[in-house]
């Protein structure tokens, strides 16, 4: 049987351990190290809490990463990494762990130095992935209970991005380039129409889909078929939204590096006449 054999205990949680082929891994589980010793055996099948950290760069990570933390806040960060392994049957990415680990530390360290946390996705990222939003959400409630400071509502829009980016394999940081894009072609359309856009209303969530799912045509190079005849009807009866659907897609081009096939700019005039007609409507009922 496959066994571990200990090299050190961290903490009650966190152990070095020697793997059969005598390759240093670090070992994350409840309980995992408490009252181990150098040369104790860990049988494999009792490792199936969390990870295995078998990469050296991101043992060296995770190594002074929790050296400064106390016992209870590590196990509140391992408790919630059980529950979105949970939740989502995958997150065994060695990076995605060191990375939220990493983040949460931050997250405490700025709080308890008085610095404020600010997320200015939030509502884009609520939109954009609910499923991982929900998760985030009961994270953050769990991890309140425990730890030293009290995580913002903010801190779940960036937990929610590093679950999206562990589900999908994708690095953090195109993620968060996408969402702040998202972000930015809002504030251009609030800014050229005037208005202000509810987040929290159906229309908006609507919308930002539309943009999401526009992103992932671009990078994907998925090609969409143009309507022609449309194409000049929009321009003719709202020119205002054409043109500023071809603002919104010049923004996109700039900062995807992709080209854009025209068509998206009649969907996106479509929707950007159907978002404020509903505003304007909303507003008259009230």
């Amino acid at each position: 049987m496959d066994a571990f054999s200990v090299i050190k205990s961290l903490n009650n949680n966190v152990l070095i351990a020697e793997d059969t082929d005598q390759n240093e891994v670090i070992l994350i589980g409840k309980g995992i190290g408490f009252a181990k010793k150098k040369h104790d055996l860990i049988e494999s099948k009792t490792v199936e809490k969390l990870f295995v950290l078998r990469n050296k760069e991101e043992q060296e990570n995770y190594k002074k990463i929790i050296h400064n933390i106390d016992e209870k806040t590590l196990q509140s960060i391992v408790d919630s990494i059980e529950i979105i392994k949970k939740r989502i049957n995958t997150f065994t990415d060695e990076h995605a762990l060191v990375a939220l680990t990493d983040h949460i530390v931050f997250a405490i360290a700025r709080l308890q130095n008085g610095l404020e946390i600010r997320n200015p996705f939030l509502a884009e990222t609520k939109v954009l992935y609910p499923f991982e939003y929900e998760i985030a959400a009961e994270i953050v409630e769990y991890m309140n209970q425990f730890l030293p400071v009290h995580l913002p509502e903010g801190e779940i829009g960036f937990i929610a991005l590093h679950i999206h980016s562990a589900m999908e394999g994708t690095a953090l940081n195109e993620i968060n380039r996408y969402s702040q894009l998202v972000s930015n072609l809002i504030q251009v359309i609030e800014d050229q129409l005037r208005i202000t856009l509810d987040r929290d209303s159906m229309d908006y969530g609507r919308f930002v889909r539309h943009l999401r799912y526009t992103i992932e045509r671009v990078l994907n190079e998925d090609k969409v078929e143009e309507p022609k005849k449309m194409a000049a009807l929009l321009k003719e009866e709202y020119p205002v939204f054409y043109n500023l659907s071809w603002k919104l897609i010049k923004i996109m081009q700039q900062t995807l590096k992709k080209p854009i096939f025209d068509a998206e700019s009649v969907y996106l005039t479509i929707h950007l006449q159907r978002l404020y007609d509903s505003i304007r409507l909303k507003s008259k009922t009230k």
